[in-house]
């Protein structure tokens, strides 16, 4: 997906909506957003609610997926 200028929280929003979940590594790969748990943050405080998952990698990392609620 290209940027198209649009905000990287306007992208992850619009992934979320499609209802499609998101972790760091799509956040990176889709709008190169290194900071996704500041986007979530942001979100809800503009009143979204999300289901929170924590994954752990095959080696062992644990990082959060996001889906809206």
């Amino acid at each position: 997906m290209r940027r198209n200028n649009r905000s990287q929280k306007t992208i992850i929003l619009d992934i979320l909506k499609q209802g499609i979940s998101i972790n760091p590594r799509k956040a990176l790969n889709i709008c190169g957003c290194f900071r996704l748990a500041a986007v979530i943050h942001s979100l809800k405080k503009e009143g979204y609610e999300f289901v929170t998952t924590t994954v752990k990698s095959k080696t062992g990392n644990s990082y959060a997926e996001y889906k809206l609620a």
